[in-house]
């Protein structure tokens, strides 16, 4: 995808967690990333889910100290390798592309800021601490997405493929939940968890593939841009991180109830729903609160 250069005024950036050196991408020796929150720590990495709770999606959120940025401009963040210079143009068009839509709505919108970090482990400002086997995550308290860019070449290895447009469709899942943060459905969702929790994951489900739907609505907007090539990548992407697949990965029965993403069909459904109308209101088919 032919992204135009980070605009820094135009995004927030912060890296933190680990020291001072920067997670720059393949550029600067680094690399790797994906949308894996809880399923993937737990059935790749072995991570205990239940450690994982206090920063994944908000589903329970606690405090804890303020992350600490260290003396780096956000241009010198942008600019310290190839993954970091993309995630950070990928947020610029994120932002260009969906605060006027908000303006049409209505709604009041307010920009997501994006923390680089490297391998080990990340204090949120809102949700806890996260290790770097958690994945990429948003943190609604702080309104913040948190990725650790060496799980972009695991992402990679899970997929198939190598290509800019898997990481840039982790970007977009990522800020859909931005979106669901910012028109209250995280938090109707969440309202409704604690009085069904037996419906917890199935709403978890549709939470997850609303967030793909909404990243297919970016690059539907965004079509100009696309290469040849980007739709097939980022639906290997959708179907690498399916639940039924990660759960057969993991040499796991496949077990719909404890699916929390979606299996890979659903996934690229999504995704495919969001490109192909351009439009976020086909994404309502997943909750409809009005």
């Amino acid at each position: 995808m032919r992204l135009n250069p980070f605009d820094t005024s135009k995004i927030k950036v912060r890296s933190s967690g680990g020291g001072s050196r920067v997670p720059g991408g393949r550029a600067g020796g680094l690399g790797c990333g994906t949308i894996v929150i809880v399923a993937i720590g737990a059935l790749v990495f072995g991570v205990d889910p239940g450690q994982m709770l206090g920063v994944v999606e908000g589903v329970q959120q606690q405090t804890a100290p303020q992350t600490q940025q260290g003396n780096l401009s956000e241009a010198e963040i942008c600019s310290s390798g190839e993954y970091a210079s993309e995630a950070c143009a990928a947020l610029t068009s994120l932002n260009e592309t969906w605060e006027p839509e908000f303006a049409r709505a209505g709604i009041r919108f307010e920009q997501p800021t994006l923390d680089l970090f490297r391998t080990g482990r990340v204090n949120t400002q809102g949700c806890g601490s996260a290790s770097s086997a958690s994945g990429p995550f948003y943190c609604p308290a702080d309104m913040g997405i948190y990725i650790d860019t060496q799980f972009f070449d695991q992402l990679a290895q899970m997929s198939g493929t190598g290509g800019d447009f898997a990481r840039l469709y982790v970007m977009a899942h990522e800020y859909g939940h931005h979106i669901q943060n910012l028109t209250g459905i995280a938090s109707q969702v969440r309202s409704i968890q604690q009085q069904n929790p037996r419906q917890s994951n199935q709403l978890q489900v549709r939470m997850e593939l609303q967030a793909d739907c909404y990243a297919g609505v970016w690059a539907g907007k965004n079509r100009d841009l696309i290469e040849r090539g980007d739709l097939e990548e980022g639906m290997q992407a959708a179907a690498a991180i399916g639940d039924d697949t990660l759960q057969r990965r993991a040499g796991q029965r496949i077990n719909p109830e404890g699916f929390t993403h979606g299996t890979s069909q659903q996934r690229m459904d999504a995704l495919r729903r969001g490109l192909d109308s351009a439009d976020s209101d086909a994404c309502n088919v997943y909750f409809d609160f009005s």
